[in-house]
């Protein structure tokens, strides 16, 4: 029922749409002409809090460039910055009060063939600073234990036709995954010390 009404939902379709031609336009800059394709086109995947609806881009890399030219072509991925690009992340840096560090940027492997494997970093936990990561653990008091601060980083796509309400409620139900498994790391972990 639910997977029906996301496949519906107008604005959520016109939103994937305009990313799957974002992803599109990207790999095209870097892609030998005529081998972009839409594999899969509005595909639904779930997860524990979520779902969502999923499309798969491709394209065969142009000879004479590197995977890291299809990775600066890509980056930042329109999904986490929005159009026009520049534009975006000009509004996002006025108006998001913490830096996204990690968040939404991208995590994976480079082999020495030339062979990359990345994956956006949506929905994380980031413990801000260095001197709170190494002193997390000897902290025996678990009132000291509370000072750490920890960002839980999620994001809704915002588009004309959006309800501000319902993109609340996306990040919250995408947060709700980490605050678990922050619950879980501490009744396993943290309560036995």
């Amino acid at each position: 029922m639910l997977e029906h009404q996301l496949l519906n939902d107008e604005k959520q379709c016109a939103e994937h749409i305009m990313l799957v031609d974002m992803g599109r336009n990207d790999i095209g800059k870097v892609a030998k002409l005529g081998s972009v394709e839409v594999e899969k086109l509005m595909n639904i995947e779930r997860y524990s809090h979520v779902m969502h609806i999923s499309s798969t881009v491709t394209g065969e890399l142009c000879d004479d460039l590197t995977c890291w030219d299809a990775l600066r072509a890509a980056l930042p991925l329109g999904t986490v910055s929005g159009a026009p690009k520049v534009r975006a992340m000009e509004l996002i840096d006025g108006l998001e009060i913490t830096r996204r560090g990690p968040y939404s940027g991208g995590f994976g492997s480079v082999s020495f063939s030339g062979h990359m494997d990345i994956s956006i970093a949506l929905r994380t936990i980031v413990f801000p600073t260095v001197s709170r990561y190494n002193s997390m653990y000897s902290y025996k008091d678990v009132n000291r234990r509370q000072e750490w601060v920890a960002h839980l980083q999620t994001g809704a796509g915002i588009v004309a036709d959006s309800n501000p309400d319902d993109e609340q409620r996306e990040c919250e139900n995408k947060a709700a995954a980490l605050a678990r498994a922050i619950d879980l790391a501490e009744l396993t972990f943290v309560r036995k010390l």
